[in-house]
């Protein structure tokens, strides 16, 4: 193995360890960001398309329920998520404490 080859094998190293760094410490917290504001905004959506699901009466659910073979399983994570209380709360707390 000559010089120049150890060089490039080093730069590669080096490629792939800022490349980690770089994901570590600024795209992936980002992308957790962008993916919790896109699920709160997924959350808002439903409940204003489907709040009967949860008692609250709503004449717009005649209209929505056309939609709802387009988003069962949508649908049921978002039930699942909204009735387990305590998911939700830890998940609304952690936005305001680091």
């Amino acid at each position: 193995m000559d010089l120049s080859e150890r060089i490039d094998r080093f730069l590669a190293e080096l490629d792939e360890w800022l490349r980690g760094l770089y994901h570590g410490m600024i795209s992936h917290p980002a992308y957790e960001k962008i993916e919790k504001e896109a699920e709160d905004l997924e959350d808002a959506f439903m409940l204003a398309c489907f709040p009967d699901a949860f008692g609250i009466p709503s004449p717009v659910s005649y209209y929505t329920a056309e939609i709802l073979p387009y988003i069962e399983d949508e649908f049921k994570a978002w039930e699942r998520r909204l009735w387990d209380r305590n998911t939700m709360l830890e998940r609304k707390g952690q936005q305001y404490h680091f």
